[in-house]
């Protein structure tokens, strides 16, 4: 008899822990739908048979065949940037790519920098966020004088601009091709060229650059073109989830960003 008057009691309390729990658990998945939300807007058209990704903060579809993304998309804010977390280093392989992505080995002594597609330095407002920014999924071979060299001033320069504009969409990848020379045993793709295209909604511009994987001393700006022209030389539809009209005015001529 005690022991059902204290199952009695304590049946409100176990009752009321239990709606707690699927309140926050709601809640989370909430704040991760509206994230997705967000990244989703980012994203190309996937094409047939293509898979989206998802990480925190950015989302990507995997070539197989290549060893790297198609390419990368995420929306950068002001409130990303600043001090942040510490650069992280270490590479790992991404548990989300099933087929399994490039090691470590693939890149030792190939004479090519594993480099971001989505930089780390965009990446260091949470410490999650920056290790998933060093998975194997979101690096490339790049030639040192281009990664540390024209690459990274256009990186520089997306950030500079988000400072700016306050928020901006980017897609950013590498032009994949048949016949591109291998690295490693997973006969990683070097390719030739890399593209990334940014869009300021609230602004409602667009650019887009392709620039090829070669030490430059050329200005940024040289590489731009209109989105339009990216699409048309990648074969992809970017950014279509914005308004035809809106979609059309942003990418169909190269804007003025100062």
């Amino acid at each position: 008899m005690l022991k059902l008057k204290q199952q009695s009691f304590l049946k409100p309390f176990i009752l009321l822990w239990i709606a707690a729990f699927f309140l926050g658990l709601n809640s989370f998945l909430g704040v991760r739908r509206d994230n997705s939300k967000e990244l989703s807007l980012a994203c190309p058209l996937p094409l047939p048979g293509e898979e989206i990704i998802p990480h925190i903060a950015y989302s990507f579809s995997y070539n197989e065949q290549h060893e790297q993304a198609n390419w990368v998309a995420y929306m950068l804010t002001k409130t990303h940037l600043g001090d942040g977390v510490e650069r992280s280093n270490r590479f790992l392989e991404d548990p989300l790519v099933y087929t399994q992505t490039a090691t470590n080995s693939d890149y030792a002594k190939s004479g090519y920098d594993r480099g971001h597609l989505a930089p780390a330095a965009d990446m260091s407002w949470s410490l999650q966020v920056m290790q998933e920014s060093f998975y194997y999924s979101n690096m490339s071979p790049q030639l040192p004088g281009f990664n540390r060299g024209i690459w990274k001033k256009l990186e520089e320069q997306v950030r500079a601009w988000t400072l700016q504009y306050d928020t901006l969409y980017v897609v950013t990848g590498p032009i994949l091709e048949p016949g591109l020379p291998t690295i490693g045993a997973n006969k990683v793709s070097v390719p030739k060229a890399y593209f990334k295209a940014l869009i300021a909604p609230q602004q409602q511009k667009g650019i887009a650059f392709v620039m090829p994987n070669t030490k430059s001393e050329a200005s940024v700006l040289s590489f731009s073109l209109s989105i339009d022209a990216l699409e048309a030389k990648i074969n992809r539809d970017l950014f279509f989830q914005l308004p035809d009209q809106i979609e059309q005015k942003i990418e169909s001529i190269v804007h003025i960003w100062p």
